[in-house]
C-alpha cells in the first residue's frame, strides 16, 4: 500500500513540473486503504484518468488491477490522440485508433 502512495504522489508531481503557458485546469485525486483515482486535465489539451483496485486481498494473489486514458493533442497537426488501457495481472494494455493491432 505504501508503494501505491507513494506513486500517486511522484506522478502528482510529475504533473506538476512546470511547463510554459500550460496550467491545471482539472486535477482530482482520491487515495483510500484499497485503491486510488485521479484525473488531470491541462490547458493545452493533455489529459489523464486513472483509477486502481485491488483484487484478491489479503491473499498470496493481492494485486492491483488499474484502468484509466491519457489524451494529448499534436502540437505539430492538433490531431489529439487518446491512449485507454488496463493493467493487471496479465501487463499493461493499450489501445488507442492510432495504435496498431497484432
Amino acid at each position: 500500500m505504501k508503494f501505491l502512495i507513494v506513486f500517486v504522489a511522484l506522478f502528482a508531481i510529475a504533473l506538476a513540473a512546470p511547463r510554459p503557458d500550460v496550467e491545471i485546469v482539472k486535477s482530482e485525486v482520491d487515495v483510500e486503504p484499497e485503491g486510488y483515482a485521479f484525473n488531470v486535465a491541462t490547458s493545452d489539451g493533455t489529459a489523464h484518468e486513472e483509477n486502481g483496485k485491488l483484487k484478491d486481498v489479503g491473499t498470496d494473489h493481492e494485486a492491483i488491477v488499474v484502468h484509466g486514458s491519457y489524451t494529448w493533442v499534436d502540437e505539430k497537426t492538433g490531431q489529439k490522440f487518446t491512449v485507454t488501457y488496463v493493467a493487471d495481472e496479465n501487463g499493461f494494455q493499450p489501445q488507442g485508433e492510432h495504435l496498431p493491432v497484432a
